[in-house]
């Protein structure tokens, strides 16, 4: 990262004022009227109603539309554990993310917590506020933790992006690049490199969309999740294999799928060279993949190459996926985001990659032509097709499962998808 570019991200954030969202206010307040309706004497009528109705909150409040992206700054993307504080930045662009792809209102919420029942406690007292809770930046184990008590004690979606956001476009990808490579998702085998957040949901998503979990290897830095470690906490213990091997190489050797969740440079050539052939390869530590595009490519002609990068083909961006997501689940109303609407939001975009490219989305990127297959197995950021397509999808299953307090007679969910 140049030194220019470097103050250009600072004045970004700094200028002309600091920070990078607001609040906006959404009812007139310029008459006498106004004032007597935005404050007293009218807002008794809503909180009389309120009290009467909690449910009332979703029509007189901006509670539906409402979510808190709250961290404890102990895992800020590729920086680590620098504090709650010094992680708002990252916390306020994932706000302009929610605000700018699918309309949904974001308070930043940076949390000092001395320990996961101290953050559970905070986040409950504080839930009334919300339609929703988006987990942001916590390191393993302590989010497994975290989400699983407050997904428990709340009635309202609560999402570990780090989590599940991932998961959610590697499937979608993996399924459109195993489709290419004319290979099936139960048949191959995977290696995981990284067993952290990311990974561990990877996995398991990806075990519910049918792959055999024998085939699964997930790796550490102790090597082979296998089943005659000891070290193991419960999260990992389920993704435990019976095997003799034990290294990142010894997994490689006829892998069909290789999926980094890791750190940069950890995936040789030489590993590379061993896998199956017509391989998958998902290099997503950022900003520097475990293995170079370029140098992959050199190394095998059949594979299929996807990066977290944005100047590489095939980003896998978790901008595909939350905000859709979340403007699903408010749309009905739902009580949580169950893994059959991860599931249906991985067919969804895994469908979608597959469509005619609107001239708007290849303007949008200074491309002539874009056609699913190697260099297209997901869509872009950009395209203005995910709106429409990935909250039906997540809102349907809603419904479907039993979650959703709402049905919506918006034409979009008018016809079976």
């Amino acid at each position: 990262m140049s030194s220019r570019f470097k103050q250009q991200a600072l004045d970004y954030h700094a200028l002309p004022k600091p920070g990078k969202i607001a609040t906006k206010i959404t009812k007139p307040c310029k008459t006498q009227l106004d004032l007597s309706l935005a404050y007293t004497p009218g807002v008794a009528e809503p909180c009389r109603v309120i009290h009467r109705d909690a449910e009332a909150a979703y029509e007189y409040t901006a509670k539906g539309n409402l979510v808190a992206v709250i961290t404890d700054g102990t895992a800020v993307l590729g920086l680590g554990n620098i504090g709650a504080l010094a992680g708002k930045p990252v916390m306020e662009g994932k706000g302009v993310l929610f605000k700018t792809f699918a309309d949904i209102d974001v308070f930043d919420i940076e949390m000092n917590a001395d320990s996961s029942e101290d953050f559970i406690k905070t986040v409950c007292n504080i839930a009334p506020t919300f339609g929703g809770i988006n987990l942001e930046d916590i390191a393993a184990p302590a989010c497994f933790d975290i989400e699983e008590a407050l997904i428990e004690k709340l009635d309202i979606p609560v999402f570990h992006d780090d989590q599940h956001g991932t998961a959610i476009i590697i499937a979608a990808s993996l399924l459109n690049a195993l489709e290419i490579q004319n290979k099936k998702l139960e048949d191959v085998r995977v290696v995981c490199l990284g067993a952290g957040a990311a990974g561990i949901a990877s996995m398991k998503l990806l075990q519910g969309l049918g792959a055999d979990p024998a085939k699964l290897f997930m790796i550490d830095r102790n090597g082979i999740i296998h089943d005659e470690r000891t070290d193991l906490n419960k999260y990992k213990r389920a993704f435990a294999v019976n095997t003799e091997k034990r290294t990142l190489a010894d997994a490689m050797a006829d892998a069909d799928v290789f999926i980094g969740v890791s750190g940069p440079d950890l995936l040789s050539s030489e590993m590379l060279a061993t896998m199956a052939p017509n391989p998958v390869v998902f290099a997503l530590s950022n900003p520097d993949p475990e293995i170079l595009p370029e140098l992959a490519h050199m190394t095998r002609d059949d594979l299929i190459m996807g990066t977290g990068r944005s100047d590489y083909p095939n980003q896998v961006n978790n901008v595909l996926g939350f905000p859709y997501i979340f403007r699903g689940a408010l749309d009905v109303r739902a009580s949580c985001i169950n893994q059959q609407m991860q599931i249906a939001a991985v067919h969804a975009l895994a469908q979608l990659a597959r469509e005619p490219v609107p001239q708007e989305v290849l303007d949008a990127y200074g491309l002539d032509s874009m056609v699913f297959g190697r260099d297209y197995i997901i869509p872009k950021p950009l395209d203005p097709r995910l709106i429409n397509t990935i909250p039906r999808a997540v809102s349907k299953a809603a419904i479907a499962t039993g979650v959703a307090r709402k049905i919506p007679t918006e034409k979009r969910y008018a016809k079976e998808a």
